[in-house]
């Protein structure tokens, strides 16, 4: 799988993440156990880092048990989600003490309570226990906020939804983290799954095959990959072959304009 430089913020990561988002929120010991098994299938085909948040349930703790042992080959992103200074803290804290004392991208989720979670990330990053500062949102009428901060020279990466049906990104967020050499994290490739189901037919996809797509799932990846400003895509999955598939997307050829046209026009039809 192809690594890449997460913009100017000193990590490098695997073109195809893991987000954890339901997938992870899960309960008992048999659960907790297929948990790894996708973790496991994951790392085996190249996807190295993986991203959380308080507001997944018990996502991260789950995560956290999962990387037992090998926390040191692996990139964690998780997010710190409150208004309560006190429960911002207990996130903190909670979520280091599951990712063995760091986490390499540390985001403020949706924005909420930015400056105050800004500040105490950044007293963070200058102890060590964190590497890069982020921050994440999905809706487009926040978008402006978003590109405020990415303008304050305060973080180095954020979070967006991009896939061919959410494409507001492509209007000024993305053309800003290009010329500020912010790395972005997509979120949503699959557009939360609505965009898998109905495929189209085989047929459809075979114009794809020389760029090493044999899905829908591994079109709607590569589509977002193509797109050079993005540098990681997280979709989520609780079937280890699935983790698989989806990695395999990360390696090019990349999608050319005619290709991308091609997919999106794909997922319009759905």
């Amino acid at each position: 799988m192809e690594q890449r430089a997460l913009g100017q913020s000193g990590l490098t990561v695997p073109a195809v993440g893991m987000g954890t988002w339901q997938t992870f929120d899960v309960h008992g010991a048999g659960a907790e156990r297929s948990v790894r098994d996708v973790v496991d299938s994951a790392i085996a085909a190249g996807t190295t880092f993986f991203d959380s948040s308080p507001m997944y349930g018990e996502a991260e703790r789950v995560l956290g048990a999962a990387l037992d042992g090998r926390r040191g080959d692996v990139l964690v992103a998780t997010k710190v989600w409150t208004d309560d200074d006190a429960e911002a803290a207990g996130q903190v804290e909670r979520a280091l003490g599951w990712y063995a004392g760091r986490v390499d991208l540390y985001q403020v989720h949706n924005l909420v309570a930015l400056p105050r979670r800004l500040a105490e990330l950044e007293r963070l990053r200058d102890e060590g226990a964190v590497r890069v500062i982020g921050a994440t949102h999905w809706q487009a009428s926040r978008f402006d906020e978003l590109e405020e901060v990415m303008r304050s020279g305060r973080i180095g990466a954020i979070q967006i939804p991009y896939n061919p049906s959410e494409r507001e990104v492509e209007r000024r967020i993305l053309p800003a983290a290009d010329e500020l050499g912010i790395g972005v994290v997509v979120m949503r490739p699959l557009a939360k799954g609505e965009l898998l189901k109905r495929p189209p037919s085989p047929d459809a996809l075979r114009p794809l095959e020389p760029f090493g797509v044999r899905t829908w799932a591994q079109a709607l990846i590569k589509w977002a990959l193509s797109d050079t400003r993005c540098h990681v895509v997280i979709p989520a999955t609780s079937r280890p072959e699935r983790a698989a598939e989806n990695a395999a997307a990360g390696s090019p050829p990349w999608l050319g304009p005619d290709e991308r046209d091609l997919v999106a026009r794909l997922a319009g039809s759905i």
